[in-house]
């Protein structure tokens, strides 16, 4: 079940370097796609203040998103819409162009976000949509994930950024320890930071994504 990722950056046009965003945000998607390693296509940039990227199934996009939210650094964030559904390309002079159901389902997703997000969900930044010819349970895979991701999002949004260096370390199966080290804090700390952010939730559920 190929899922595939439009990104954008949230209020890019008030950035006061774009530039400087742009790079930051690049390297963030580089560390990712290294440390994971788990896209078919890495996200990169298309055009204006977009991104795109294509993952095996939806876990290996959920895993990807996660990791990239927690190591945007503050006063940096991206919106993620995630499209279930076959993907094929064009040829095109020079190039091939992606195009199919799961590219539009993704599409779809990102307007549903904006749309969210002006309105009662201002946190949330991933929306999950299937291509319409999808069968019934992969609806519901997707209804499902969605749940989570809503709460995921809520969680890393009142985060502080040690707070998501932290969980990301978690995530890639450092230690207290080590992590206590690299921040130069206690291990207690480390621990107390990890209880007070609701961490444990989010190290589990980017797990179980993983089996």
């Amino acid at each position: 079940m190929i899922s595939v990722v439009t990104a954008d950056i949230v209020g890019s046009r008030d950035l006061a370097d774009r530039a400087g965003a742009q790079r930051v945000i690049e390297d963030v998607l580089a560390r990712v796609h290294t440390d994971l390693g788990v896209a078919e296509r890495a996200l990169e940039p298309t055009v204006g203040d977009e991104f795109q990227g294509q993952f095996p199934d939806l876990p290996a996009a959920l895993q990807s998103i996660l990791l990239v939210t927690l190591a945007l650094p503050d006063g940096l964030a991206l919106r993620f819409g995630v499209g279930v559904g076959p993907v094929y390309t064009i040829p095109a002079r020079g190039s091939e162009l992606p195009e199919g159901p799961g590219w539009w389902a993704a599409r779809q997703a990102i307007d549903t976000l904006h749309a969210k997000q002006v309105r009662a969900m201002p946190a949330v930044r991933t929306w999950i949509a299937a291509a319409q010819d999808e069968d019934a349970a992969v609806h519901e895979q997707v209804r499902l994930a969605n749940a989570y991701v809503w709460a995921r999002d809520e969680l890393v949004n009142a985060m502080g950024e040690r707070a998501r260096r932290v969980v990301y370390g978690r995530c890639m199966g450092l230690t207290q320890r080590e992590l206590a080290a690299r921040e130069q804090i206690t291990q207690s700390a480390v621990s107390q930071l990890l209880t007070a952010s609701g961490a444990a939730g989010l190290v589990e559920g980017f797990v179980q994504w993983r089996r």
